[in-house]
C-alpha cells in the first residue's frame, strides 16, 4: 500500500512512511477534481512525443487533466521542479524499461521545467539510450529503451529475447545514482506486435514459450544483475508496478461489448478501490521475485490508482494515428500510454513525494529524494 522495501521479512510485507504522525498509504485513496492542474502546459515542454501530445493532436476535453490523487489519509506534498533539481545536482537517474518508462521519464522533465523554466538544457534521443541534461545543475535524466530488461541479440535477421543474458543493457546503467525500472506489456504481446522471434533460455532456442514463465526467467537474471552490481552506498533502486490499458470497456460498463475495445470518449475516471484488470499475474510474479532480493528494491504500485483513469490515455489523439486511423477508434485508439499532462505526473509525484516521508520501520530506508537529498 506503501513504498514498499521488498527485502523484508515477511512480518514487515507492506511498511508504512509516516507524514505529520499519520500512516500514509501512498497507494491507496482516491482521485478528487482540483482545479490548479496540472502541472505544466503541453506547450512549454519541448520533451512530450507526439503520441503523448494529446492537446496538440486536438483532443477537445480537458477534465482529464484536474484530477489529484488523494490517499486514505494524507497529502502528497506538491511537486516543486526548482527544489527537485537544487537537491538533485550532479545526478545521474535513467528511467529503464518499455515505453511507459518513457511516458514517465517525458513527465518528469516536463515537471521539472516547470519549476525552473528558463535554466539551460540538452537533449539527445537516440536508440536505445535517449537523454536530457540540466546544464546548470549536472543533472543527467535518462531513458533506456529494454521492454524485457534482458538482452535482445539480432542472428540471422531474427531478434532472439536472452532470457539468461543482461550483460549488454546492464553496461549501460551501472553509473547511475537512482534507477526506475519497469516492464510487462511486451511479455504479452503476439502476433505482428511480438517483440521477438525466438526465445533463448538455458542455451536452448524456442519458438515460445508460457509467457508468464518466459518474464519470470527474465526477471530472475535481472534480479541477479542488480543483486551483483549495484552499490547500495551510492545507487537506489526503483520498479514501477505494470501500467494497465483500457481495452475492455466491461471493466467498467456492465455489458459493454468486446467489439468496441477502446477508451475512445472516455472522460471521467472509474469509481473502485481494487484492481481485477489483466496485470494481476505479472504483478504476482514481479512481488515474488522482488522480495527474494538482497538488494533493496522500492515498488512504485502504480497498477490500482492507474487503473481508474480510463480518461487519461491518448485514444485518437495522437500523433502516432493517421488520419484514416482517427475515423475509426475501435481499431487504432491507444488506450496503453497515457496523455502528457496527465496520470504520470502523479506516478512522479508519488515518486518525489521521498522528501516528506520518514521510514519508521526497521531496516526501511526512506524513498529516493531522502537518500540523495542527504548528501
Amino acid at each position: 500500500m506503501s513504498l514498499r522495501n521488498h527485502h523484508s521479512h515477511p512480518q514487515h510485507r507492506r511498511p508504512m512512511f509516516q507524514t505529520n504522525q499519520t500512516t500514509c498509504a501512498l497507494f491507496a485513496g482516491t482521485w478528487v477534481y482540483d482545479d490548479t492542474y496540472p502541472l505544466y502546459q503541453y506547450s512549454s515542454c519541448p520533451a512530450i512525443d507526439a503520441q503523448f501530445n494529446c492537446q496538440l493532436c486536438g483532443r477537445p476535453d480537458s477534465d482529464y487533466l484536474k484530477y489529484r490523487w488523494q490517499p486514505l489519509n494524507c497529502q502528497l506534498p506538491r511537486f516543486d521542479g526548482a527544489v527537485f533539481l537544487s537537491k538533485m545536482r550532479g545526478k545521474n537517474l535513467m528511467f529503464v524499461g518499455d515505453s511507459l518508462g518513457r511516458n514517465q521519464w517525458e513527465s518528469l522533465i516536463c515537471m521539472i521545467l516547470a519549476g525552473d523554466p528558463q535554466t539551460q538544457t540538452q537533449m539527445n534521443r537516440a536508440m536505445p539510450l535517449s537523454t536530457f541534461k540540466f546544464l546548470e545543475y549536472g543533472l543527467t535524466m535518462s531513458y533506456f529503451r529494454a521492454p524485457y530488461l534482458v538482452d535482445i541479440d539480432v542472428v540471422q535477421g531474427k531478434k532472439i529475447v536472452k532470457l539468461d543474458d543482461i550483460a549488454g543493457n546492464g553496461n549501460a546503467w551501472r553509473m547511475a545514482d537512482v534507477l526506475v525500472f519497469n516492464t510487462g506489456h511486451w511479455w504479452t504481446h503476439e502476433g505482428s506486435l511480438q517483440g521477438w522471434d525466438m526465445i533463448q533460455s538455458g542455451g536452448k532456442y524456442y519458438q515460445d514459450m508460457d509467457r508468464l514463465v518466459a518474464m519470470e526467467k527474465g526477471l530472475r537474471t535481472w534480479a541477479n544483475w542488480v543483486d551483483t552490481n549495484v552499490d547500495i552506498s551510492r545507487t537506489r533502486v526503483f520498479f514501477q508496478s505494470i501500467s494497465p490499458d483500457h481495452y475492455d470497456p466491461s471493466e467498467w460498463s456492465a455489458g459493454a461489448s468486446m467489439i468496441t475495445r477502446n477508451c475512445y470518449g472516455e472522460k471521467t475516471p472509474m469509481k473502485g478501490t481494487t484492481y481485477t484488470g489483466a496485470y494481476a499475474d505479472q504483478t504476482r510474479v514481479l512481488d515474488e521475485v522482488i522480495r527474494e532480493m538482497h538488494v533493496p528494491v522500492y515498488f512504485l504500485d502504480i497498477t490500482m490508482l492507474s487503473e481508474f483513469r480510463k480518461d487519461a490515455h491518448p485514444s485518437i489523439y495522437s500523433g502516432d494515428i493517421s488520419p484514416s486511423e482517427r475515423a475509426n477508434p475501435a481499431k487504432s485508439a491507444d488506450c496503453s500510454h497515457w496523455c502528457l499532462p496527465g496520470l504520470p505526473d502523479t506516478w512522479n509525484e508519488l515518486f518525489y513525494t521521498g522528501q516528506g516521508l520518514e521510514g519508521k520501520k526497521k531496516g526501511i530506508l526512506g524513498p529516493v529524494l531522502n537518500f540523495l537529498w542527504s548528501g
